[in-house]
């Protein structure tokens, strides 16, 4: 039974009642990832990628109070201009459903509400993971990761993040790390990272296998599928390094901590 908090979206629910493939999608890159109008853009051009597969988008966020599980376009504008919006993790579900507030769903959050609605495929940009000279700000993502049980796709987890401390937190967690016609860790902008995946898979259907031998066998942990980002849109590993420091510089000086690290960082990267 869905919660009665859940809202799903009239594709959604035919989707399922159909039996057809759908993919989730998160909000906190639109909420807070992006500027506007990229933002929008973004969102929309990530159903439309999904949608042409013949696939249904399952877009997730927070309207005012209720879990939305697919969104109406009107919806999806209205998380990407509105200002104030709440970033919603596992920590924000209940603050933000009881004061009726909207927001975007971080990689847990679409986790956890994903895996409520009954999906199994999750696909993102790249999840959070463990702080750079911060051992103990780990993102809640890597928590979700171990006892969710869905195939999350990305290109690997934040380069502005500490990549061997997140890859030895997953390993902890359980979660697979299978690199997709790769045998290294993606570091998101870049495609080399010099870390190895824990097994490599060549083909979705290898993806599947490993994802269905795992969760019959009662390991509820996701499947995290790392996928490097195109030779042509990719940087080089060490012009992303560069920028990385010299924003990290900018944040200690700016005394800034916490949640508000990734989106300064990512925003200074970019």
């Amino acid at each position: 039974m869905i919660p009665e908090s859940f809202i799903l979206s009239p594709e959604i629910i035919q989707a399922q009642r159909l039996g057809q493939p759908i993919v989730a999608l998160e909000t906190a890159v639109v909420t807070h990832g992006l500027p506007r109008p990229n933002n929008l853009l973004l969102g929309r051009e990530l159903e439309t990628i999904v949608r042409g597969q013949g696939v249904a988008a399952a877009t997730v966020g927070l309207i005012d109070g209720k879990i939305h599980v697919g969104l109406s376009d009107a919806e999806l504008v209205r998380l990407a201009s509105e200002d104030g919006l709440r970033k919603i993790s596992r920590r924000d579900f209940g603050i933000a459903m009881a004061r009726k507030e909207s927001g975007g769903t971080t990689v847990a959050g679409t986790l956890i509400a994903a895996h409520a609605a009954g999906l199994r495929v999750f696909a993102t940009g790249g999840i959070g993971g463990v702080h750079r000279a911060a051992p103990f700000d780990v993102s809640a993502d890597l928590e979700e990761l171990g006892r969710s049980p869905l195939v999350v796709v990305c290109a690997g987890a934040k380069a502005i993040l500490d990549l061997p401390a997140t890859l030895e937190v997953l390993e902890t967690k359980g979660v697979p790390v299978i690199g997709y016609q790769t045998d290294e860790f993606p570091a998101f902008y870049s495609i080399n990272s010099g870390l190895p995946v824990t097994a490599r898979a060549d083909s979705p259907s290898e993806v599947a296998r490993i994802a269905r031998s795992q969760w019959d066998a009662g390991i509820e942990a996701a499947v995290l599928v790392v996928v490097p980002p195109p030779a042509e849109f990719a940087l080089p590993a060490a012009e992303v390094e560069q920028s990385i420091q010299q924003a990290l510089g900018e944040a200690s000086v700016a005394g800034i901590h916490g949640a508000a690290v990734t989106p300064f960082l990512l925003n200074r990267v970019n």
